[in-house]
């Protein structure tokens, strides 16, 4: 029973560093590709946009980020929480 008290307490000592790694690593990919916070908030707002053409959307939910996928590309990647489809999309 004592065995188990330090795996119940025990904090996670890598966490605060994994997650400046993430940025770091995210902020290396931006420079990369020489994309700036503006041009990928501009990014992120078209994307609203034209999404919320056919669907209703959490905009302040939308995450929007540069992801490594090879030594010279880079992947957009999108998370768009979304809240349900509208009807007139549905029509075709």
């Amino acid at each position: 029973m004592f065995a188990l008290l330090p795996k119940l307490f025990r904090r996670e000592k890598t966490r605060s560093r994994d997650i400046a790694m993430e940025r770091l690593r995210l902020a290396l990919v931006h420079d990369r590709v020489n994309v700036s916070p503006q041009t990928m908030e501009g990014l992120r707002q078209d994307m609203i946009y034209a999404i919320s053409n056919y669907m209703d959307v959490d905009a302040q939910e939308v995450a929007v980020k540069l992801t490594p996928t090879g030594a010279a590309q880079v992947a957009l990647v999108a998370s768009i929480p979304v809240n349900r489809m509208k009807k007139d999309a549905l029509r075709d």
